[in-house]
């Protein structure tokens, strides 16, 4: 049984101290935490059960909407409630959502084990250089979506358990599994290790994305808009484009990610 939430009414109250000065501390890091922000992503924190939920804080006028939500979290962990005033003041600006939890990071993935547990009809989303969190947590949602078995990022991308990219990916980064083999190159090495097919999408791809047939075990690779992948990096792969407008060069990575993921995608 739910312990009774507890009410907060001073923030510098030490147990709410993981939440204070909110976007300050998303750039400096908070100790192997992360904060979830809004009732979908808490849905998928504490369903998925893929991180370990620390505490809830709560505005205290959206609690009893959100029952159904932290009845599945573990029952004894501590739900927080405090007044909008405490709370803005906890985060440092205005929380007009007023759901928040903080989740426990897992120690660094190891690649080739993730690799090597997947299916045999496994896709994978490999990201190079994407360091804006939107495109990040869009792509997540993405891979969510079309049934992605695992994302790898190389060393360069931004951190999917930032709380901006967590937001956008509507909670998608605390449930697709994922790794940091290191550097592009690394990236390259352990899926190739691992047997598994390697696409490059890129607007100066050789084929059209609709003539792709996947087999097996296919590893969708995503560049930095701009600068895109590197060229020794595609020269090893086979290169896919998205037909468009003669009059545009190309889209949003995380656009050209979704149509491309669809494409790939096999209903399981």
């Amino acid at each position: 049984m739910r312990a009774e939430p507890i009410c907060i009414d001073d923030a510098g109250d030490p147990r709410i101290a993981g939440y204070r000065a909110i976007r300050e501390r998303d750039l400096v890091g908070r100790e192997k935490r992360f904060v979830a922000e809004g009732k979908v992503v808490l849905n998928v924190l504490f369903s998925a059960r893929r991180f370990e939920a620390e505490s809830a804080l709560i505005l205290d006028r959206r609690l009893d909407g959100m029952a159904d939500t932290l009845a599945l979290a573990q029952p004894d962990m501590p739900v927080y409630v405090a007044s909008q005033d405490v709370m803005d003041a906890i985060a440092g600006f205005h929380i007009h959502r007023g759901v928040l939890a903080l989740g426990l990071r897992r120690g660094d993935e190891d690649a080739d084990a993730l690799l090597a547990g997947l299916p045999d009809d496994a896709l994978v989303v490999a990201l190079s250089g994407i360091s804006n969190h939107d495109n990040v947590g869009a792509i997540f949602r993405n891979a969510a979506a079309f049934e992605a078995d695992a994302v790898l990022l190389d060393a360069a991308c931004c951190d999917p358990l930032y709380r901006k990219a967590i937001r956008v990916s509507v909670g998608a980064a605390l449930k697709v599994p994922f790794a940091v083999p290191g550097d592009e190159e690394a990236l390259f090495a352990a899926l190739a290790r691992n047997g598994i097919a390697q696409i490059a999408l890129s607007p100066s791809g050789a084929d059209d994305i609709a003539a792709i047939a996947r087999q097996g075990r296919t590893a969708l690779w995503l560049g930095t808009e701009g600068e895109g992948l590197a060229k020794a990096t595609m020269a090893r792969m086979r290169t896919v484009r998205i037909p468009m407008s003669p009059g545009f060069d190309s889209l949003n990575v995380a656009t050209a990610g979704a149509i491309a993921l669809q494409r790939l995608w096999r209903p399981r």
